[in-house]
């Protein structure tokens, strides 16, 4: 049977007193820098850091007598893995999860540490689930699928009634899509409340099987992306209907989009969130003019992100904003020759992180050598302030690599 709004009422009883009522809260920032009235959905506050355990606490409570003692099996790539891990202990029922082989240590790690037994299997969730089927048939376990089932979407719903109850003026839902079940839950809720909301899918460029499908296209993905949490290849047999009927549009985001997006929650609202809960605002950011004066709620689906991904991400977005960059200056090979530029860049306020000091590989005369600078500034003004005081001083800079240099200005000692 087709999910209702009131079953989604339902759930939110069963869920009460059992998951982290998360809020929802208008972001200043966010706001200014899109030019929409944006509201956050921090669904990354929940215990297991993920939306998911709404969905598994309600499919695990429907459960009989029988199918617990038999105990579950679910495959993930990992938040729903956990939500469904830390539930069924809660419940003392018998848990396995099969996981892809890529799935991020910090994921695999909790999952374990809730109790449950993880099967590393296949390189995507697709064999994965081929071999959890085959477990299900060997050992009479109850499957809990992630996002194809109407006790999950109906949990999952509940957020949209959190979000309509606290911002019952929201106009536009973004919504991370992956087998569908958030969407789906999310969007039955929303339209029978307030059927005038509008509710738009966000997948990544490397995992558009949704927006494919109906388009009538051909599936076609990639084998991994930083969303790994939405990175499935083939929407649900329940779900595509529901996305069918309610969904208005499925926006696609890239991965430096995605990068960008989880660098800027981490800096403004000064919260870790996964790929996969960050790409509502990567869409946001890029389709501005698209949202602009409308009330837009971001639902920030997941907080797991590996600590290495998110270093990575960390040291890349400064690069590509200019805040940590890499000057090659051309300075005379004498005594006292990189004190003099290094106290240039004492006056400029740059903070030198690395020195790179070589003779052999660059093209300049014998009297010189190439030196690289890693240097912390406050981004593009302020690096070509520095690169002017160098050139004031007789300096050739160039930013980047191992390039000859070609600002003009030549040190009269070289």
């Amino acid at each position: 049977m087709p999910v209702t709004l009131q079953d989604i009422r339902d759930s939110a009883d069963v869920l009460s007193g059992n998951i982290v009522p998360t809020p929802c809260l208008r972001s200043t920032t966010l706001s200014e820098i899109t030019g929409a009235e944006v509201y956050l959905k921090f669904e990354n506050q929940q215990f297991t850091a993920s939306f998911k355990d709404r969905g598994a606490w309600v499919k695990l409570c429907s459960l009989n007598a029988k199918q617990r003692e038999n105990g579950i099996i679910a495959m993930s790539a990992g938040n729903h893995a956990q939500a469904v891990a830390y539930h069924a202990a809660r419940l003392g029922i018998e848990a396995t999860i099969v996981m892809p082989n890529h799935t991020p240590n910090v994921k695999v790690a909790r999952t374990r540490g809730f109790g449950a037994e993880v099967i590393l299997h296949g390189d995507s969730l697709e064999k994965s689930f081929h071999f959890t089927q085959t477990r299900v048939e060997e050992r009479g376990l109850q499957l809990i699928h992630p996002y194809d089932d109407a006790q999950i979407i109906a949990g999952q719903g509940t957020i949209a009634l959190e979000m309509l109850e606290a911002q019952p003026e929201l106009e536009v839902l973004l919504v991370p899509v992956g087998g569908g079940g958030l969407i789906s839950g999310v969007a039955i809720a929303a339209k029978a409340i307030r059927p005038e909301i509008e509710i738009i899918g966000v997948q990544t460029r490397r995992f558009p099987a949704v927006q494919q499908t109906l388009s009538g296209k051909p599936i076609e993905c990639e084998a991994i992306t930083i969303a790994d949490g939405i990175g499935v290849k083939a929407p649900g047999i329940l779900t595509l209907p529901i996305i069918r009927e309610h969904v208005s549009r499925i926006l696609l985001v890239s991965e430096r989009e995605i990068e960008a997006a989880v660098l800027l929650f981490l800096e403004v609202e000064k919260s870790v969130i996964e790929g996969a809960g960050a790409v509502g605002l990567a869409a946001l950011l890029n389709h501005a003019e698209r949202f602009k004066g409308k009330k837009v709620g971001l639902i920030l689906s997941g907080g797991n992100i590996d600590m290495l991904t998110l270093s990575s991400i960390i040291q890349r977005g400064l690069v590509r904003s200019e805040r940590l960059i890499r000057l090659h200056v051309s300075i005379p090979d004498i005594p006292g020759g990189l004190a003099e530029v290094t106290a240039l860049f004492k006056r400029s306020k740059a903070n030198i992180i690395e020195i790179h000091h070589q003779r052999t590989f660059t093209t300049l005369s014998l009297r010189s050598a190439d030196v690289e600078f890693v240097l912390e500034t406050l981004g593009p003004e302020h690096v070509r302030e520095i690169q002017e005081t160098l050139k004031q001083a007789g300096y050739r800079t160039a930013l980047g690599g191992n390039e000859e240099m070609k600002t003009p200005g030549l040190h009269s000692n070289l």
